[in-house]
């Protein structure tokens, strides 16, 4: 196995250039096959794996007084060797959702185990190809795509097709959250038209879309006044409030199909063109969001597991390049069972055994 440069058996030394260790650099021996490591350097760079799960490399660069690319170098080479060692097996549930590099770039699928919970493959572009390249990844990994009985999904065209394509078998899950997600945007579209005639609104945009459990109290003084007013907005915002109930208090599928059918009449007959749009969605998504009653199956870990992507990326302001940001995916929301252990625990943990 080549080691973390990435230059096989024909580089014979590479150098770390270390300010206070008593010496003007480390020099280790990287044979192609990893034998004859110093010690030193595996506690070196397993001290760098460790760093890097907490700061940005660019951090850590500047801390160590070496390159970048070094450090991604190091990186890349552990946690590709830590996910070939992964067993994916007992996966049966997945999630799906994406990110972006940066702002106006690519996208990044981003399948998680939704048991676990643990980010399961990361991939570049978000059209139905991916979902086959998560099925041989699972194969890679000791799993059958054929033990995989539900996904979670948003209502994106392109996931759906590529489920629907790879992964026929599956059990479709369009979660609360999603749907949610999308009432709010209808909402939101109903706000814009009507504040241009109501400047009442200005400055009301996050009391529609927020939950009422969370509101301020200056919110709540707010909403009630605007809802003596008889607003567009409020009533889409009472629309998609209903919605939310039924998620909340419906217990079984029938139970919530027969509150949705009730919804639905109500959301088609409202004459809000932007709820009536989404209703039309729910219902051409029906199926799957009475499934997530059967399934109870919630992307609400994997929401968390990519806020920590998320706050990795701002921390660094964007990354160089789509592989960065896969690998530092991999390191912080991976929970890769077999990468190199900090030193210092190691040896926080024999203090204590003594």
């Amino acid at each position: 196995m080549e080691g973390p440069s990435g230059r096989g058996a024909d580089q014979r030394h590479r150098r770390f250039d270390i300010e206070g260790l008593g010496q003007k650099g480390i020099h280790a021996r990287v044979p192609g096959r990893n034998r004859g490591r110093t010690k030193i350097f595996q506690l070196m760079e397993a001290l760098i794996v460790a760093l890097c799960r907490a700061m940005t490399v660019r951090q850590v660069a500047q801390l160590l007084g070496v390159s970048d690319m070094r450090l991604w170098r190091v990186l890349d080479f552990y946690v590709e060797r830590a996910r070939a060692q992964e067993d994916f097996s007992e996966v049966t549930s997945v999630g799906l959702d994406e990110t972006a590099a940066r702002r106006g770039h690519h996208d990044i699928s981003l399948f998680h185990d939704l048991e676990a919970p643990r980010l399961l493959f990361a991939t570049e572009g978000r059209k139905a190809e991916v979902v086959a390249q998560l099925a041989d990844d699972l194969e890679a990994h000791g799993a059958c795509a054929e033990n995989i009985r539900d996904v979670c999904i948003d209502m994106s065209a392109s996931d759906r097709s590529g489920i629907e394509e790879h992964l026929p078998w599956t059990n479709i899950t369009f979660d609360e959250f999603h749907v949610i997600q999308l009432a709010n945007k209808a909402v939101d579209a109903v706000r814009r038209a009507e504040v241009k005639s109501n400047p009442v609104l200005k400055r009301s945009r996050y009391l529609w879309l927020k939950d009422q459990q969370d509101w301020s109290q200056g919110q709540l003084l707010q909403y009630t006044d605007l809802r003596r007013l008889n607003l567009k907005t409020h009533r889409a915002y009472r629309i998609k409030e209903s919605l939310r109930e039924i998620f909340r208090l419906a217990s079984t599928r029938e139970e919530a199909e027969a509150l949705l059918e009730r919804w639905y009449s109500w959301a088609r007959r409202c004459r809000l063109a932007p709820m009536k749009d989404f209703a039309k969605t729910v219902k051409a998504h029906w199926e799957g969001i009475l499934n997530a009653f059967d399934s109870k199956l919630t992307n609400g870990r994997v929401e968390a597991a990519n806020a920590q992507i998320q706050a990795a990326k701002a921390k660094a302001r964007g990354f160089g390049s789509v592989r960065h940001l896969i690998t530092i995916a991999d390191l912080v929301a991976g929970k890769l069972r077999h990468l190199p252990a900090c030193p210092f625990k190691n040896q926080r943990r024999a203090q204590a055994a003594l």
